[in-house]
């Protein structure tokens, strides 16, 4: 059995329940092993054997479909699955860039925190129903118009790479990064009308409010676009590109973050009274230390990204001439 092989049993597999995973498993490779010898001993070459005996089963997913009575009909079995993973493209990718460009855009134009959240989450909700709507609809008229249609024949082409060994817990990895992000994001807006736990903010904000006018703001499109590169790396693995990528993001995270810190623009001066907290002498160490702190957390992040995209890609970080 090759890698084809392993992919087909792999892109099957995932869609059925735990339970029925290694007996689908192990059914499929004696079909596929059964199939490709008998094409061998008519002739046919041990390759184009097996990719003959995976053109013969089908679509992975409509397969594992029928292994456990799942029907395809919501839409009919001929379209099904390329409206479905057309529907998951859009939700993924259009939603949260759709909905990302409409909260800038309210920032800029100067709206307050509620008018923001509000307009985001309205055109998320209206989005979401429209493209689930007319992305159906569409599907539902091209399966019943006359025809042949379009050309939906499944090939060993189609087939998706095996995950990475590597990294079992991509998945988990993206799971984290999206909560830890969106916890961060929903505490520096809250934080603007004071911090409950915090007994002495229960009604002052820990950052400057003159920070609303443009660097909060800044900050959430910066977490908006960390969650899309954590998508990235959840969908592509690490590249040199998203090295280059993490390395951007963390220099317009930490560059501005440090500068507003260190100019005493960040924290909010009324919050540091109400905690009695003035820097007095120990600014002269807090601020080295908090410096050295979030440089070295950003260096140690560029670095791992490297690391890891080596590790990835078998191999030495490219030089010049040479990928």
């Amino acid at each position: 059995m090759t890698t084809l092989t392993d992919r087909y049993v792999w892109a099957a597999s995932r869609s059925v329940p735990e339970s029925q995973r290694t007996d689908l498993e192990r059914e499929l490779r004696e079909r596929i092993g059964d199939a490709t010898d008998a094409l061998v001993e008519t002739g046919r070459a041990p390759a184009d054997a097996e990719r003959m005996a995976l053109v013969e089963l089908g679509d992975p997913a409509a397969l594992a479909a029928s292994y456990v009575d799942r029907p395809l009909q919501l839409i009919g079995p001929r379209y099904y699955l390329m409206w479905w993973r057309l529907l998951k493209l859009l939700y993924s990718v259009v939603l949260p860039i759709a909905v990302a460009a409409v909260a800038f855009a309210e920032i800029l134009s100067g709206a307050d925190v509620g008018e923001v959240i509000g307009s985001a989450v309205g055109v998320g909700f209206s989005l979401a129903v429209h493209l689930g709507f007319w992305t159906t609809l569409a599907f539902a008229v091209l399966e019943r118009s006359p025809g042949k249609g379009a050309d939906l024949a499944w090939t060993p082409d189609m087939l998706p790479q095996l995950p990475e060994l590597s990294r079992p817990g991509r998945r988990g990895e993206l799971i984290g990064s999206l909560v830890f992000l969106g916890i961060f994001a929903l505490v520096l807006v809250w934080q603007q009308f004071g911090l409950p736990w915090v007994g002495a903010l229960e009604a002052i904000p820990l950052l400057d409010p003159e920070l609303w006018s443009f660097w909060i703001p800044y900050f959430l499109a910066l977490i908006v676009l960390e969650m899309l590169f954590a998508i990235a790396i959840y969908a592509w693995g690490w590249t040199w590109w998203l090295v280059v990528a993490n390395l951007v993001l963390n220099v317009a995270f930490v560059v501005p973050a440090l500068w507003l810190f260190t100019t005493g623009q960040l924290i909010n001066p009324e919050a540091l009274e109400a905690m009695g907290w003035p820097w007095g002498d120990a600014g002269d160490v807090i601020v080295p230390v908090f410096v050295a702190v979030v440089i070295g957390v950003a260096v140690w992040d560029v670095i791992d990204g490297v690391i890891k995209t080596v590790r990835g890609r078998g191999g030495a970080m490219p030089t010049l001439g040479r990928t």
